[in-house]
Formats: structure tokens, sequence, C-alpha cells
């Protein structure tokens, strides 16, 4: 459905943003009135990763007049294979600096914003109050349901997106007018259920064509123009080269927009989705070692004083990437549906690990429930160990 532009027009126009934007105005549908709304928006993207890089990129070069970047981390070497507004000359420098740089150099008509700072429900609520739409470049769930309840209560529009291997996703949650995010997914995946993209991996450019939609959401909104993806999901897989739309509707029994919404506050989102399950946390207390306290024990077996069983309970394509020597692999889910139970040896200590650590525990967890009292798991998983014993093996 086609909805009222978002902002007002500003007043007009320099000769600069004239011939700057010059493609923009001779669309009909656009045109000085459409340009002008740009120019007088306010847009926060949540996130300069994956999404957030080409969401901030095309937001600069649509015009719009003021972005904001919210953003703590620093960027990461792995980062640079789909974080595209980033460069090799900025590992290690703060994301937010690093875009911002890329956005003044893209566009250095428009105000560009720094919060340097993870968004919480401590700060969420006066962040987005100074922004006409969000942009949700977030890639937990904590996150994203965090982002929906905020903008649900303060009534703001906010474009949302996910990717992951070679699939996306992508949509408009704006209550006033449809669905919000808890329509579509009124709760959380069970912990560990859903791969992260640092677990399951993610195609670079997948993020460039998702993020691109994005952009395409938020002008549309902004300007009026179009029909926006309110009360739509976007579905693509890179593959197969197919888009398909469903309809999604709003839910009366919503727990935040609905007719009797239960959820009228911000909410523990952390405790609401779990890093962990409950299981998982409870076998993981006391029984988890350090890598330091790995290598200790590792020297002590070569040493024959000392035997236990070291499983790697990734995937095998991880494991060909990098693993701690003299571990063994079977992957997590052979724990979950029992298959791996059987091969445990008896005589031995079952210690686990996985790439940080989550998938570790939610192994452990069926392990001690299996009778293996003793099995311990490693904290900070292969990327600790890399980082704090073997730092010349790749990370991931």
């Amino acid at each position: 459905m086609s909805l009222p532009p978002l902002v007002e027009p500003a007043d007009s126009l320099t000769v600069e943003e004239v011939r700057r934007y010059s493609r923009h105005l001779i669309i009909p549908d656009v045109g000085m009135n459409g340009q002008k709304r740009l120019k007088n928006a306010k847009v926060l993207c949540v996130g300069a990763g994956g999404l957030g890089s080409p969401s901030l990129m095309y937001l600069a070069a649509a015009g719009v007049g003021t972005l904001g970047i919210v953003e703590f981390d620093v960027v990461d070497e792995s980062n640079l294979q789909r974080q595209i507004i980033h460069g090799q000359s900025d590992v290690g420098r703060s994301k937010a600096e690093s875009a911002r740089d890329t956005v003044r150099e893209i566009n250095p008509l428009i105000t560009v914003n720094l919060h340097e700072e993870r968004v919480d429900s401590s700060n969420v609520m006066e962040l987005f109050s100074q922004y006409d739409l969000i942009v949700d470049g977030t890639d937990n769930f904590a996150t994203r349901y965090l982002v929906n309840d905020a903008c649900v209560l303060l009534n703001k529009p906010y474009i949302w997106g996910s990717i992951y291997r070679f699939d996306g996703q992508a949509s408009v949650f704006w209550s006033e007018y449809g669905p919000c995010y808890r329509c579509l997914y009124p709760e959380p995946p069970p912990p560990g259920m859903v791969p992260s993209c640092a677990e399951g991996g993610v195609l670079g450019v997948l993020c460039g064509t998702v993020g691109s939609i994005q952009v395409t959401e938020a002008i549309k909104v902004l300007t009026g123009i179009g029909e926006p993806l309110v009360g739509s999901l976007m579905v693509y897989d890179a593959l197969d080269m197919v888009f398909r739309k469903v309809r999604v509707r709003k839910d009366p029994e919503c727990a935040i927009c609905g007719e009797h919404p239960t959820v009228t506050e911000l909410i523990d989102y952390e405790a609401f989705c779990g890093t962990i399950s409950e299981a998982a946390a409870e076998a993981a207390l006391d029984s988890t070692i350090s890598v330091v306290t790995l290598r200790d024990m590792l020297d002590a077996r070569e040493r024959g004083e000392d035997d236990f069983e070291l499983i790697d309970v990734r995937e095998p394509h991880e494991y060909e990437i990098v693993s701690i020597p003299g571990s063994v692999l079977i992957p997590k889910g052979k724990f979950l549906d029992g298959s791996a139970l059987a091969d445990l040896p008896s005589d031995k200590r079952i210690v686990l690990y996985c790439k940080v650590g989550g998938r570790s525990a939610e192994a452990l967890a069926v392990v001690k429930g299996a009778g293996f009292s003793d099995a311990i798991h490693v904290g900070g998983g292969v990327v600790a160990w890399v980082n704090q014993i073997e730092p010349d093996k790749p990370s991931y």
C-alpha cells in the first residue's frame, strides 16, 4: 500500500546539490520535492557491518541529510569480505569512525553523527527519538527484538534485513500501518538452533543485495513514493536467483502491537532470547576451562601424565580452516541427535570446544546428561586458542 511521505521537504537545494542529485531530480516520482525530503531526513543505521556497509553508502549517496551510525566494534580482517565500507588500512580502527570517513568521501554535503556504543535498553529510546527512520543492520535476535520494541513504542518505521549463507530477507516494520517484527517472529528460536553468520557464513555480495533493498525501502518511506514492504516479507535465494514476496499480517495477539499488548516497556532482551540454553549454562557452570589450562593439559598428555578426549564440535568446513592440535571432529548435531554418545570413550575425560564456546556448552549439556559427569568445555573456543596460544594460525 502507498503511504504518505515520512518527512517534510527542506526549503531548498543548493546549486551543488542540484548538480550532485540531478539523476534523481529528473525522475518524475522523486523530483525536487522528493530530494528535498531526503535532504531533510534523519536516518539511523544500527550497525556498520555487512548490511550497514551498503546501507550507509547508498543512503549517503542518495542525499539523506543526516545519517546516524551506531557501532561499538572495531574492524577485523574477516570483515573485509563483505563489509565494503571498510578497507585494509582500517583494520583495528573503530568501525564507526571508518564508516564515517567513507560516507564523508561519498558525500561531504551531509551530516554524520557517530554513536560509538552498544544499543541496549538503557539508551535506545533516547537514541532512536533523534531520528525519523531506523535501518536495522544487526545480526542477533536480542538486538532485533530491542530495535522492534523501541520502534513500536516510539511509532518509528524501521527497515529490517537478514542474511545467512545464500539467503536474504527484508521488510518494513511500522506498527502504525502494518505488522511489526514480533508479528512475524513472536518468539525467538531456541538458543543455538539458528547459527549466526559467524558460525554458518555468508556470501559477501549477499549483503550488497539486501542492503540495497533496505535503502530502496527507506527512500520510498521517506519520500512517499511506490509501495514499501509494509506487510510484506521479501525473501531472496541467491543460488537460484529467486525473489519471493510473502504477505505478513498484523497479529491482533502480538505482545507489543496487538489489541491487548503485554509488552508495554523495554524488557531484558538477552534473557528473552538467551545466548545459550539454561541446560547449557548449568552444564558449563564450574565445567569451563581456559585455553591456557587446555594447553597445559595437552602438554601433560604428551608426557603421558594425563589422558582425555579432545573433541571439536564445529562443522567439517570449519575444522578444515583451523583446529586445536590433537582434537577429533564430532559436529554438535551428532550430540543433539544422540548418535555421538555411543562412540565416546568411557575411560577418558571428555573435553569439548567449538569456535567461541556456545556450541560446545550445548554439547556439554548432552554429554553430562548421558553420564559423563566430569566432562568440560573450553571457554572462548578455537578463537581464544589462536589469539592466546597459536597466533600464527588463521582465525575466522
